[in-house]
């Protein structure tokens, strides 16, 4: 998803704590799930000691916890950090499009991305679809050129994925925005970037309300998510 450094650039704890993250964001990890110190370090083939030094970077990032006596369990977002989130999303992605210089070759990941989309959404595989989903914003951050703004974003993006985790309606969630992710490519690829990037606008404004709203409607039937 984000565009990486060579691996041999890498250290070990910086490339688990991406392979961890990646886990994340395809949704293969799910909010309020322990991780097993013994199984993950076992299955990544990492010591435990090396697993404990990922999780401390993972925690400053927001994606995992510990707490005492229960180990380390995959991050729960509040509704604050889903607020954050969206409105970092808006300052960065409606600049990145409005600003690009069209023959970027992060198009061609958009319409990858947008394809991916549009085929999982044939098959009816929608937690595919949202990962497709997260692909075209990072390609879209991408035209930013700025290595700082993909990591962070790809940090971003996990934490967000964590949040549309808890909603359990993967396809209410991301059926919707397949169809305006073609129509944000289409404009962009047409020129049209000021229109390209107010539609992404309106696109993030009703996704956060209705994220908050699911969220909200969810602690006050449950009390809280935790």
């Amino acid at each position: 998803m984000t565009p990486k450094l060579p691996a041999n650039k890498l250290t070990l704890n910086e490339r688990t704590a991406d392979l961890i993250r990646q886990k994340i964001v395809k949704g293969e990890f799910l909010p309020g799930q322990r991780l097993s110190e013994a199984a993950l370090s076992a299955s990544l083939e990492i010591s435990r000691n090396t697993l404990r030094e990922v999780f401390r970077i993972l925690t400053k990032e927001g994606l995992v916890r510990h707490a005492p006596n229960c180990g380390v369990s995959v991050a729960i977002p509040s509704i604050a950090s889903i607020i954050d989130i969206y409105r970092v999303r808006r300052l960065i992605e409606c600049q990145a499009l409005a600003q690009a210089y069209p023959r970027h070759p992060a198009k061609k990941h958009m319409r990858e991305a947008v394809e991916m989309a549009l085929k999982c959404r044939d098959v009816a595989d929608w937690l595919g679809a949202g990962t497709a989903n997260m692909e075209f914003h990072m390609a879209i951050v991408e035209l930013a050129d700025s290595e700082r703004l993909n990591v962070m974003f790809s940090h971003l993006l996990a934490e967000l994925r964590l949040a549309f985790g808890l909603l359990n309606d993967p396809e209410f969630l991301h059926a919707p925005y397949i169809e305006i992710n073609v129509k944000i490519l289409e404009l962009f690829e047409a020129g049209k970037l000021q229109e390209s990037a107010t539609t992404l606008n309106e696109y993030l404004v009703h996704s956060e309300r209705i994220v908050l709203a699911v969220y909200a409607r969810r602690i006050s039937d449950s009390g809280s998510f935790e």
